[in-house]
């Protein structure tokens, strides 16, 4: 497996350096960097800092954030909005949009394991205006159009 150097700064001595849990891990775990124990309600949202900022060898790649799926599936607590995407030339803290969308509040304590990092190769498209797209067997078919849903 071929493997770069990703920079970390902890921005406070008591943030946690991104960590795979086991060997074929494919993304970090992000822990939460807080002064106290944060309960979300049912449908809450919170913004939850991770104390840390990283810088990518350049963009070609990209850091993904994504939920924890123990989390996700046991206590319904995941992303805001789905996917963090943290551009090559962002510097910026690492801050996890948290939503409860569970039945019964969940807290999070500090130093707890809340999110994961991906980093990812990325290329960026030229879009270019066409009058007509090439046709396909799909076609345009929507959500279910292949027969899976």
């Amino acid at each position: 497996m071929e493997t770069k150097t990703v920079k970390y700064k902890l921005l406070d001595p008591r943030a946690k350096a991104p960590a795979y849990a086991t060997a074929g891990a494919a993304a970090a775990d992000l822990c939460a960097l807080l002064d106290e124990p944060l309960t979300l309600a049912p449908m809450q949202r919170a913004l939850v800092p991770t104390g840390l900022a990283i810088e990518l060898p350049g963009p070609e790649c990209v850091a993904l954030v994504y939920a924890r799926s123990g989390l996700s599936i046991k206590h319904g607590l995941t992303m805001a909005n789905g996917v963090g995407v943290i551009d090559s030339d962002y510097r910026g803290e690492l801050r996890v949009p948290m939503v409860n969308l569970g039945t019964e509040p969940y807290t999070i304590a500090p130093g707890e394991r809340i999110a994961q990092l991906c980093i990812a190769p990325v290329w960026q498209a030229a879009f270019v205006q066409a009058d007509a797209l090439n046709d396909t067997d799909r076609g345009a078919g929507g959500f279910g159009s292949t027969g899976r849903l």
